[in-house]
């Protein structure tokens, strides 16, 4: 198991997740949900341009293309890999410290360590959620967008195509642990964003 594989499959299944979004979920709350994701994983590529000193250039919310456009980060090949992969650091710090501080420790997530415990993670975290707190619906609706939040778009991952090569040879299992749980909490968002969109489908008949 190593990083490359990690990042490729929470890009795959972010998509998927975006996708359903689009075609079946394409309401006025869940895009404004969007735009949450959409804010937390820009703001992470800002964040990431000023602390490798790139100078930006354009930051763009509310468009069909949401993106920061900046110069050249000051930290060689580094720097771009920073700032490219930010959303997945940015996106799970939002969702680690609103479940600590904002939530109280709503959520208990165990450590994984293997593909065969990535499964556990939405069996757990939905076995936790109770609907008739708040808390539980503050859950659900971020877990709505953890695609978006986490998961790096196309353009990211162009800029960074070079550095799979390195990725592919990265097994800190810190960063393996962390990659299993991004995993974990997209295919979450993806098991809500399923549900919902049959609810709705039942609702409409």
């Amino acid at each position: 198991m190593n990083l490359g594989i990690l990042i490729i499959i929470i890009s795959v299944l972010g998509y998927f997740s975006n996708y359903l979004n689009y075609s079946y979920l394409n309401y006025s709350l869940l895009h404004w949900l969007y735009y949450l994701g959409v804010i937390i994983h820009e703001s992470s590529h800002a964040l990431l341009c000023i602390f490798t000193g790139a100078r930006i250039t354009e930051f763009k919310i509310f468009t069909k293309q949401p993106h920061v456009s900046h110069a050249k980060s000051k930290i060689p090949i580094l720097g771009q890999a920073l700032i490219s992969l930010a959303p997945m650091a940015g996106g799970f710090l939002f969702l680690y410290l609103i479940n600590k501080y904002l939530l109280s420790n709503y959520l208990i997530i165990n450590e994984i360590s293997t593909w065969s415990e990535i499964f556990s993670v939405p069996l757990n975290i939905l076995s936790q959620i109770n609907i008739a707190t708040w808390q539980g619906w503050i859950i659900i609706l971020l877990s709505l967008n953890v695609g978006a939040m986490i998961g790096p778009s196309s353009r990211d991952l162009k800029n960074i195509w070079w550095v799979f090569i390195v990725l592919f040879f990265i097994k800190w299992p810190f960063l393996i642990n962390i990659g299993l749980l991004i995993i974990g909490l997209i295919i979450t968002n993806i098991i809500i964003q399923l549900s919902l969109i049959l609810l709705l489908k039942i609702f409409k008949k």
